[in-house]
């Protein structure tokens, strides 16, 4: 059976005249029944070997090593909600949200309608030798099948409209092609012939009076018969009419699991398998030395390939990309829809086997457009089928740094790490320097009991703007009388970038240090300066599997357990702790100790990735500040372009992350060039940015600012530069 915008559409046993119900088959013999039931099982046949041959494909793919199928039962009724609601078809695109919307509801009603008409027709009559299509419930299906019908093609034509005549940019790309058309145009015709079908159907049968409630129809009916169509013109064309409308519904049925109309089952699939912390939590790699990354399809998970047979090609994905927007050669859609395309040709003898990503190559994906990733998961939060596609990216980057196809900057910061412990390749020794200028020693937290063990980062300590903000969070934390210690030269660089651009093993060298150097303190909790450090300290660490490389002679580390695996030590961003402090009185703020017009910025890391953004505008707020949000807040934030290993490359391109997002902040917000502060809770952030005032010529316009700084002049009445010359 399948689904028709007009219950003519779909199969009925024939009624006496007098019952108030429709027959079907009208003016249709037994010979064409006997056609259609054919038909209609080849039909359901093909779509069935079909979706076996699909999902058999994805069962050779590699194991995923999440557990994507756990407490099924619920996995189901959370996709059902999420896909029944369309919640995230209605983010940042209300008509888009509404158009698909009446799109699945309409096409789920007719599909559902049809299938009781089938068991009427095709079960319950032949058990019983009656029909319940009759009466009451006949009048009620009738009108929400063509009410729910209605929207159907309602949401089509606002498809069409967008894809063809406002020509929405985000829907059009090289992956765009004579399926996408013939996926809508397919979907208008199924609707727009059923309503057709349900027309004539009613003319032929000489307007009886119950068809009124089939409203839609029964209009079609009046403009027929007003256009001098009789019920004998009616009774001889109807069967024509009835074969091209079932016929094309039967052909796409056919053709589901062939083309774009897959996405119905695929996507539905993916919101199942989905992992709620994907992005913030990265797979780990298994310690078989053996094993590889990407070098070939074998190699992606099961979920990674449905990943790609899920895309819409919607372009969500690419509309918020900030490398896109950048002019880098980034496509999160293509990437995913390559693999895809590449997949099939492969699969169809069309094509032979090449790199999937390699340095100028002929491979599927240029390592280029993997180096321009700012992992930002900006294209992951907006995508509305929960594609992972900073997974499948880190496999790929992974494979790159296997190969050795990985840019010299950022190999050198790799060289530094391995060496010096820190992505400046500074002496370790120089770690604690940024503390010189105070007036207290930082406890040594490996010496002394403390109450917060503080991760300071590298750029905090290392960097010279950012050793200010280091100074102003001390300050705070001593105001509050905060017990607080640091690790001095056994702090190293968290890891949380280089793993992203690839290198899994320095990234399990540096975790596995730190865990140990965790286990010989005593502390109660753990803060980080560094979204970034907060990310993968918070995720990502207690995930690793440290047992299965601690005999590896390579790691210089003796762990062999999960750290924090109970979550017993938690792992805060300073602006979390902060924000309790001055809740507490503990910073004596009364709320009006500064006067600034300021925005603020969120960084991926903490927002979308932890879904902190409260926190960190609660403590602005608390200075006195005049905070006015710029258009892309919260988890619609523009990365700063310093993600993803960005920080450590150069790019050519216009204009720059950070720049747009000062133009963004003087531009685009209520208050305009009114804005005196640029505010910023990442210590990446404010090395990008403080770059990009430079190249964008916003020096003189607007300064960039930590939360921590601000709240040090709120606290002292002095700005940190004033502090730290005193």
């Amino acid at each position: 059976m399948t689904p028709s915008a007009g219950a003519d559409g779909a199969l009925i046993v024939a009624q006496s005249s007098g019952d108030v119900t429709r027959p079907t088959f009208f003016e249709i013999g037994p010979v064409g029944k006997a056609i259609f039931y054919m038909l209609a099982a080849v039909a359901i046949l093909i779509f069935l070997h079909g979706v076996y041959e699909r999902f058999s494909r994805y069962a050779r793919g590699s194991d995923d090593r999440r557990e994507r199928l756990a407490d099924l039962p619920g996995r189901l009724v959370d996709a059902v909600t999420i896909v029944g609601s369309n919640r995230y078809q209605f983010d940042r695109d209300l008509t888009a949200g509404v158009m698909h919307a009446f799109i699945m509801w309409g096409f789920l009603t007719l599909l559902i309608g049809t299938t009781i008409l089938g068991i009427d027709m095709d079960f319950y009559r032949p058990l019983t030798g009656e029909s319940f299509w009759v009466g009451d419930f006949y009048l009620a299906y009738s009108f929400v099948l063509d009410a729910m019908g209605l929207l159907f093609v309602v949401g089509v034509g606002m498809a069409l409209y967008k894809r063809y005549w406002k020509r929405s940019e985000r829907l059009w790309g090289k992956h765009t092609g004579l399926e996408d058309d013939l996926f809508v145009w397919t979907l208008f015709v199924l609707g727009v012939g059923g309503y057709l079908l349900e027309g004539v159907g009613i003319v032929g049968r000489g307007f009886p009076d119950h068809e009124t409630i089939s409203f839609v129809g029964y209009f079609l009916a009046l403009a027929f018969d007003a256009g001098g169509l009789s019920a004998g013109g009616a009774q001889s064309i109807y069967p024509a009419v009835w074969w091209l409308h079932s016929l094309h519904a039967l052909a796409f049925v056919a053709a589901v699991p062939y083309a774009k109309p897959f996405h119905m089952l695929s996507s539905f699939a993916n919101v199942v398998a989905r992992d709620e912390d994907a992005g913030a939590r990265l797979p780990g790699v298994p310690a078989d030395l053996d094993a590889t990354n990407a070098e070939s399809l074998d190699d992606f998970t099961w979920k990674e390939l449905l990943d790609q047979d899920a895309c819409t090609k919607c372009g969500r994905c690419s509309s918020v990309c900030p490398a896109k927007a950048s002019g880098r050669p980034l496509d999160p859609r293509d990437v995913i829809l390559d693999l895809k395309s590449y997949r099939e040709s492969l699969d169809a003898g069309e094509t032979e086997e090449k790199p999937i990503v390699a340095d100028g190559g002929a491979s599927v994906i240029d390592s280029e457009t993997m180096e321009s990733c700012m992992s930002c998961m900006a294209c992951m939060d907006a995508c509305p089928v929960e594609i992972e596609h900073l997974n499948s990216f880190t496999r790929m980057n992974r494979q790159l740094t296997d190969q050795g196809d990985v840019d010299p900057n950022v190999q050198d910061v790799f060289q530094d790490v391995m060496q010096k412990g820190n992505t400046f390749g500074d002496p370790q020794r120089n770690r604690a320097d940024w503390a010189d200028p105070l007036e207290i020693e930082p406890t040594d937290a490996r010496e002394e009991d403390v109450e917060y063990l503080w991760y300071v980062g590298d750029y905090p300590s290392f960097d010279e703007r950012n050793k200010k903000v280091a100074r102003s969070l001390a300050k705070l934390f001593e105001a509050a009388d905060v017990e607080w210690g640091i690790l001095f030269d056994d702090e190293k660089y968290d890891g949380n970038d280089v793993r992203r651009i690839g290198e899994e093993f320095l990234y399990l060298e540096l975790a596995g240090h730190h865990v140990e150097t965790f286990e010989d303190c005593e502390f109660e909790k753990i803060v980080c300066t560094d979204p970034h450090s907060y990310n993968t300290m918070k995720n990502e660490y207690p995930e690793l599997e440290f047992e299965e490389f601690a005999d590896d002679p390579m790691m210089p580390f003796d762990y062999d357990e999960r750290w924090n695996d109970d979550g017993e030590i938690d792992v805060f961003h300073w602006t979390q702790v902060v924000e309790e402090l001055v809740e507490e009185g503990r910073l004596g703020l009364s709320g009006d100790e500064l006067d600034y017009t300021v925005t603020y910025h969120d960084p991926c890391h903490l927002g979308r990735y932890n879904d902190e953004y409260e926190a960190p505008r609660e403590l602005v707020r608390a200075t006195g500040c005049e905070l006015h949000e710029m258009p892309r807040n919260r988890d619609n934030s523009f990365c700063c372009g310093g993600g993803g290993g960005g920080l450590w490359m150069e790019f050519d391109e216009e204009p720059k992350p950070s720049e747009e997002r000062l133009r963004e902040a003087l531009e685009d917000t209520d208050a305009g060039e009114s804005i005196e502060k640029f505010v910023v809770a990442c210590p990446m952030c404010m090395t990008m940015y403080e770059d990009g005032r430079k190249t964008g010529g916003y020096e003189d316009a607007i300064e960039i600012v930590d939360v921590a700084e601000l709240l040090v002049e709120a606290v002292t009445g002095n700005v940190p530069d004033e502090l730290d010359e005193n």
